[in-house]
């Protein structure tokens, strides 16, 4: 079974930053694409950044490129998300999800796991 655990969340100003977390556990993390989402109240769960097995490629949603990074270290099985500049429309419910394949893009049904999300809030 595999579970994903996300940490890091919180409240921040408007300009600030945080880092989260997700630990992987229960499969080959190095085989397996990873992603981040978020999901607003009242909003759809929407895509923000996914990165290949490897690590040498990631994508972006164009509403956070240029300001969040997602990267992985697999010898941890632990995937990052770098959120700088934050904004007050960046609050959220942040979940993690593993990818059914060893690349997996923007779509949810191209991941099969997923955590149980970390709460960042960010202040005006």
């Amino acid at each position: 079974q595999v579970q994903l655990v996300e940490s890091g969340g919180g409240l921040v100003q408007a300009g600030g930053s945080l880092r989260l977390s997700c630990a992987a556990s229960g499969r080959a993390f190095s085989s397996y694409a990873m992603g981040w989402f978020r999901q607003a109240p009242g909003k759809e769960r929407e895509f923000v950044a996914a990165i290949n097995w490897g690590g040498g490629n990631t994508y972006y949603a164009d509403s956070v490129k240029g300001r969040f990074t997602i990267s992985r270290d697999n010898a941890k099985n632990t995937v990052y998300l770098q959120m700088n500049s934050l904004k007050p429309e960046d609050t959220a419910v942040y979940y993690c999800a593993s990818g059914l394949a060893g690349w997996a893009g923007r779509s949810r049904s191209e991941y099969d796991y997923w955590g149980q999300g970390t709460q960042v809030t960010v202040s005006s």
